[in-house]
C-alpha cells in the first residue's frame, strides 16, 4: 500500500493556501490527514479537502505535533516564528515566504531545475519567488546545452502577486473607472492599479533595486547553482489578475540558434512551447489562469549579440509560481525518500 502522510497548510485561508490544498487534492497527494492551519481569529472556519469539511486550526507550535510535511503560506513575519516550531515538532516545512530563501542552511528548490538540493536540506525548504521560478524552468534546459552568461529580464506581473487583495484592487479600481472615469487608490499598490503599469514591486533597496528584483537576481544565481551568471532585472505590477509575463535576454558560452532553442524547450519538463508567428501563436496571460505549464514562445536570436536569445515566457503565478511548485517540493521530498 501507498505511504500517506499528514500534511499541514499554514495559511490555509489565504489565496496562496486554498490553492495548495487544491492542488493536493487535484494531484492525488497521498495525504493521510490534512490539517489547516491559520491565524488565531480564523480557527474554527472549514475548508473542503475531498468533499468534506475540515475545521481550521491556529497555527501555532502544538498543532505542527503529528505533521510530516508543513506547506507554508503565512508571509515571511510568521515563517520566521513558526517554521522552526514545526521543524522541532518533526515536520519538514516547505515555506512560500521569502524568509528562508537565501539562508545558507536551507534549498532553494524548483524540481524541474535542482530535485538533488534536496538532499542537503535541514528541516526547512524555501519555495521560490514566483517570477524566478517560472523563468528558470525555461533557463535550465537551455544551460544544459550551453551555459548562461547573462540574463537581463524585465516582468510584468499580475494584481495577484499581492494576494486576493490585489485582485481585489484591480477589479475595484478598473469598475470604478469605467463607472465614473475616476479612480481612487485602493491603497493595495503604491499607485492605483487600474489602467497602469507600475515599476515597482516590493520596497527600494540600495542601488534602486527593488527587493522583488533583488530576489529575482540572486535567486537565479542559488537555484541554478551558479554564482558566474550575471542577472540584472526590472519589475513591473501591471492590471492582469492573475498570470505573470516576462521579457527575458540570454547570453549563452556558445550560439543556440532559434530554432535549436525550440527543439530544446518543446523536450523540457513542465514547459509548452508556444511559439509561431504565422498563426500569431504566442503565450498570454489571459490564457494562463488554468494551466499548471510555464509557457514560452517569441524566442528570437539577439540581432545585436552574438550568443543571445530572446524569450517571451508566461505563467500562473498562483499555481506554478506558489502552490503547485510547493506540492512539487513536498512530492519530490517522497521520491527521494527524504520522508
Amino acid at each position: 500500500m501507498e505511504k500517506k502522510y499528514t500534511i499541514a497548510v499554514v495559511g490555509a485561508l489565504g489565496l496562496v493556501g486554498g490553492e495548495m490544498i487544491k492542488t493536493l487534492e487535484k494531484r492525488n497527494f497521498p495525504v493521510a490527514q490534512l490539517r489547516p492551519l491559520d491565524i488565531d481569529s480564523n480557527a474554527g472556519k472549514e475548508i473542503t479537502f475531498k468533499g468534506k469539511p475540515i475545521q481550521v486550526k491556529e497555527a501555532c507550535k502544538e498543532n505542527f505535533k503529528g505533521i510530516d510535511i508543513a506547506i507554508f503560506s503565512a508571509g515571511a513575519t510568521a515563517s520566521t516564528i513558526l517554521a522552526p516550531q514545526a521543524v522541532e515538532m518533526g515536520a519538514i516545512v516547505v515555506d512560500n515566504s521569502s524568509a528562508w530563501r537565501m539562508n545558507e542552511e536551507c534549498p532553494l528548490v524548483v524540481p524541474e531545475v535542482n530535485p538533488q538540493d534536496l538532499d542537503w536540506h535541514k528541516g526547512i525548504i524555501a519555495n521560490p519567488n514566483c517570477s524566478t521560478i517560472q523563468m528558470v524552468v525555461v533557463l535550465k534546459p537551455i544551460h544544459e546545452v550551453s551555459k548562461i552568461k547573462r540574463v537581463i529580464v524585465s516582468t510584468y506581473q499580475a494584481s495577484a502577486g499581492a494576494g486576493m487583495r490585489g485582485i481585489e484592487a484591480l477589479y475595484h479600481e478598473s469598475e470604478e473607472y469605467l463607472r465614473t472615469k475616476e479612480i481612487q487608490n485602493s491603497k493595495v499598490f503604491p499607485y492605483q492599479i487600474g489602467f497602469n503599469a507600475i515599476p515597482h514591486i516590493d520596497v527600494f533597496q540600495a542601488g534602486g533595486y527593488t527587493k522583488e528584483e533583488n530576489k529575482m537576481i540572486f535567486e537565479t544565481k542559488k537555484i541554478m547553482g551558479s554564482q558566474d551568471i550575471q542577472v540584472t532585472a526590472t519589475c513591473v505590477r501591471i492590471p492582469v489578475a492573475i498570470g505573470h509575463s516576462e521579457s527575458v535576454n540570454v547570453e549563452t558560452e556558445s550560439k543556440i540558434t532559434r530554432e535549436q532553442a525550440q527543439q530544446i524547450l518543446a523536450k523540457a519538463p513542465s514547459v509548452i512551447l508556444q511559439d509561431d508567428p504565422d498563426t500569431n501563436t504566442y503565450p498570454m496571460a489571459l490564457y494562463c489562469e488554468d494551466v499548471d505549464e510555464t509557457m514560452v514562445g517569441r524566442i528570437r536570436e539577439d540581432s545585436s549579440l552574438e550568443n543571445g536569445l530572446n524569450f517571451w515566457i508566461v505563467s500562473n503565478n498562483v499555481r506554478k509560481g506558489a502552490a503547485l511548485n510547493a506540492v512539487q517540493i513536498a512530492e519530490t521530498l517522497i521520491e527521494r525518500k527524504l520522508v
